[in-house]
């Protein structure tokens, strides 16, 4: 068993005897800022900027209608990107990416990209392994002395290049951050390849849980069921004694405004439905709940104003509370049972239908526009058929999505854990 001694970083606990821990300003060559960009005279257009490591999924990166900015036809060649580079985001709208550190490959050799003033880059010198050194800025004890440098600063939650310089890293001979390189480059493609084909099962299921989703709500339970044209270019052939009639027939907007807010549940409409919204999460806030509007459970909301970049524009109500006067709350009439058109409406929600219809520059329907909208109607106790059988069927389908991401999670964890061990050299390669 390899000699241990004790490695002086709080979060690290013990090294191999023949390890060091230094600062890691003994192993930069260069700590670099990035350019603002937009410079308004004497400047070069066109010019792709980086401007964080969100680019990048699992240090690889995925560059898609990068960012172009103008920049000082004196000064931008300071800021090109080389391989090996490493490229630390210092500042970003979520902590979640502060210290998030991307190793810059091939793809610069044919690309000529620059980085911006969020990101910081650093060059190592020639005695220290920049992929090791991706493994280690990317490591929990690294990103927990980040933190902690966060906390005692202004609170803004950003970094500097001396907050990088002064993270103690712990350091193998060049030789042995090698070869623990390439064993976490191995186990870490199987890692990421598991992971990949479970998030392929994922993607499979979630489109699955949407065609049946489509196939019920306009075929029906019956498949055998004779069918006619609907006239609706969304639906086409529907059992032919199904009815279609316009929106207002169906949904009556309602609209009923708390005038003093008395602490009822705040809800927000949202990926996963209408939910509770955690008022101690952070995030834009009013300065008063005065003038939400009641939301009462059974009903459905919508949101009717951009459309095209709200991810989720229906829910179903689940419980009484409050919620933004922006979205809008229908009552579903006699002839309509709401569990039904919250499913039809997902439907034309997954495929971004209605914005087809929206006409204006924010992308959003009037009550009157919705209303004029014609829509299916099967009869009441096939409604509420389809219904039961789509919230059971969903239900199976999301708790096998469910695991699978839970798998996802636990391969995130022991591919943290193994990085961990291997470059605090808990465990040895052999």
């Amino acid at each position: 068993m390899r000699q241990m001694k004790d490695s002086g970083i709080a979060w690290v606990g013990k090294i191999p005897q023949n390890w060091i821990s230094i600062k890691a300003k003994y192993v930069i060559y260069s700590n670099d800022g990035g350019v603002w960009g937009d410079d308004p005279t004497n400047s070069d257009t066109d010019k792709v900027v980086l401007r964080s490591t969100e680019q990048t999924i699992d240090g690889k990166w995925e560059i898609i209608d990068p960012a172009k900015r103008r920049l000082s036809a004196v000064s931008y060649k300071n800021y090109i990107i080389k391989p090996d580079d490493l490229l630390i985001t210092k500042s970003s709208g979520s902590t979640l990416h502060i210290g998030k550190t991307t190793l810059a490959d091939s793809y610069f050799l044919q690309h000529e990209c620059y980085y911006s003033n969020f990101l910081q880059r650093i060059r190592l010198k020639k005695t220290y392994s920049p992929k090791f050194a991706w493994y280690i800025f990317n490591s929990i004890f690294v990103r927990e002395q980040f933190a902690y440098l966060q906390n005692a600063t202004s609170g803004l939650g950003n970094i500097n290049s001396k907050d990088i310089e002064n993270v103690y890293i712990p350091t193998p001979p060049l030789n042995e951050q090698q070869y623990i390189t390439c064993y976490l480059d191995r186990e870490c493609e199987k890692i990421d390849s598991l992971k990949a084909d479970i998030q392929t099962q994922i993607d499979w299921l979630e489109q699955y849980k949407r065609s049946v989703i489509t196939e019920v709500v306009t075929h029906g339970l019956n498949p055998s069921a004779p069918m006619k044209n609907s006239g609706i270019i969304w639906a086409k052939n529907i059992p032919i004694h199904w009815k279609t009639m316009p929106n207002k027939h169906i949904l009556k907007k309602t609209k009923n405004i708390c005038s003093e807010y008395k602490g009822e549940d705040i809800l927000s409409l949202t990926m996963n439905g209408v939910i509770v919204r955690d008022l101690d999460a952070g995030g834009k806030m009013p300065t008063s709940f005065d003038g939400y509007q009641y939301v009462q459970k059974g009903n459905l909301l919508m949101c009717l104003f951009d459309i095209d970049v709200t991810p989720r524009c229906i829910g179903i109500i689940k419980q009484n509370g409050v919620t933004s006067p922006a979205y809008s709350q229908f009552k579903t009439t006699n002839i309509a049972f709401a569990d039904y058109y919250y499913y039809y409406y997902l439907m034309l929600d997954y495929t971004k239908e209605l914005l087809h219809l929206a006409k204006n520059l924010r992308h959003s329907l009037t009550e009157e526009q919705l209303g004029a909208i014609k829509q299916l109607v099967p009869p009441l106790d096939e409604q509420k058929a389809i219904a039961e059988y789509l919230d059971n069927k969903c239900t199976e389908i999301e708790q096998i999505i469910n695991d699978k991401k839970a798998q996802l999670e636990t391969l995130d964890e022991y591919k943290k854990s193994l990085i961990y061990e291997y470059v605090t050299g808990k465990k040895e390669v052999v």
